[in-house]
């Protein structure tokens, strides 16, 4: 037992062993890859070589990205998204070939993703896809229950004009004694039927403005908020750079291994032995408390959103269903057959108290005689007027939308990390900007730790 359980961990220990060589044998181009990309200048015709692929990669992939989500999310047309999207590709790779600021700036965009401006426009693109697919879908469901109501309405008042003419013409089947009978309806009854036309069809374009509206009006909020993201996005990356090649104390909290180095050389290891709170180690994976509390506290923010998003595809499958059970309703109505039979039989009598004192029932004679059938059928829905159908919620939208809100809160508690890759990130690009940065905590530190000695009691000699 002890043998089995002995090679089993042996055979543990060797596939980590090998994983983790294989995971080092992985990174090593990609390390090389990252040293030529951060290079001003290339030293070499390989790191050369190896900028401009990637350069270019980058570039197709930001013109690809473009055109999709010009097409897809702000539906412009194909010809001019074309277009930008080769300009932007163009942009992209002439940028990054030629200005190494303008590599560093595209590489600190990504973590930036993963900061609070990262997050609004995330936030903002889910909003923006349920507004442009759900707020349509549930004017376009209410707008089929209003045409269940006007083609109910049409088909009643028919089904009563017509029941009303049926029956004056029992009447007149009656004549010649029953002119006094007049069964009519007040009032004209075709203009009364045009102004309910006019009515119901009123309301319905009244809706389908509406819903053109509110599509066109969430397209363009879509437009301009996800425009002022991307800039705010540049703009956000764009200040962390110029900030950290400006000011020595901005996001100068890192306990780098530049700074070990330095403070191994300089002998002065032991001001990290106790170090201060607001000293972060760039390479620790954990988070502090105050991270943590804060990451908490946004988490429940956002899980508000979620549970507005919730109430939102809750309200478009409802819609749906009762335009769906109202459509359903309005189908399944009946014609009801009916039949009226008219029998008038009319008999007069003479001298009628003559066989009354003889107690002898009167002797009557006919006089007029009809007998008429009329058949006709009531309809609640009127034949002419199409019944639209209930429009299906789309899944794909709210599954996007949760996408983009669920990575919106992993960039909460990653956005403790992103900003140790921008710094990260940073110092690659700028390595004397880093050492000078590196220098300037050192002093800050030696500077803490003799504030912190000059405080001390002194020791008391021994008596």
């Amino acid at each position: 037992m002890q043998t089995l359980r002995g090679t089993a961990e042996h055979l543990i220990r060797t596939g980590w062993r090998f994983w983790l060589l294989g995971l080092c044998k992985a990174l090593v181009p990609l390390q090389a890859a990252w040293v030529a990309f951060s290079q001003p200048v290339p030293a070499s015709c390989d790191q050369l070589l190896i900028q401009l692929l990637l350069c270019g990669s980058l570039a197709v992939a930001a013109a690809g990205l473009a055109h999709h989500w010009l097409v897809s999310s702000l539906l412009y047309p194909l010809g001019p998204s074309a277009i930008v999207a080769s300009l932007c590709g163009l942009l992209v790779l002439l940028g990054l070939g030629l200005v190494p600021p303008a590599r560093c700036l595209f590489a600190l965009s990504v973590p930036t993703l993963g900061t609070a401006q990262g997050r609004r426009l995330l936030l903002s693109w889910s909003t923006a896809t349920l507004a442009v697919t759900m707020v349509p879908n549930v004017l376009a469901n209410v707008g089929a229950a209003g045409q269940v109501l006007r083609c109910v309405t049409e088909g009643s008042l028919e089904s009563l004009l017509n029941t009303t003419h049926h029956l004056h013409m029992a009447s007149r089947a009656l004549n010649p004694t029953g002119r006094g009978l007049t069964i009519q309806a007040q009032g004209n009854g075709s203009v009364f039927r045009l102004h309910m036309l006019k009515v119901t069809q009123q309301v319905l374009e009244d809706f389908s403005d509406l819903e053109s509206l509110a599509q066109a009006a969430a397209l363009g909020i879509q437009r301009v908020v996800t425009g002022l993201f991307l800039l705010g996005l540049l703009v956000n990356s764009a200040r962390y750079l110029h900030c950290y090649l400006t000011d020595l104390r901005f996001d100068n909290v890192y306990a780098t291994r530049k700074l070990a180095r330095q403070l191994e050389e300089a002998g002065a290891t032991h001001l990290l032995a106790s170090p201060p709170a607001w000293l972060l180690r760039a390479a620790w994976p954990r988070l502090s408390q105050a991270e943590l509390l804060s990451c908490l506290l946004r988490l429940g923010l956002l899980t508000l959103l979620l549970v507005a998003t919730a109430v939102t595809v809750a309200t478009d499958h409802v819609a749906f269903l009762l335009a769906q059970a109202a459509v359903d309703w309005a189908q399944k109505l009946p014609a009801v057959p009916i039949t009226l039979m008219v029998k008038y039989d009319a008999v007069y009598t003479i001298l009628d108290f003559v066989p009354f004192l003889f107690n002898q029932p009167p002797l009557e004679k006919p006089f007029h005689s009809a007998h008429k059938s009329l058949q006709w059928e009531l309809r609640f829905t009127a034949p002419g007027c199409p019944l639209l159908p209930a429009r299906r919620p789309l899944r794909a939208a709210p599954l996007a939308a949760g996408l983009l809100q669920l990575l919106a809160g992993a960039t909460i508690l990653l956005e403790t990390y992103a900003r140790r890759l921008r710094h990260t990130i940073a110092a690659s690009f700028f390595t004397a900007q880093e050492a000078r940065r590196a220098r300037h905590l050192h002093a800050r530190l030696q500077l803490r730790y003799d504030r912190h000695r000059g405080q001390q009691p002194p020791l008391q000699a021994p008596s």
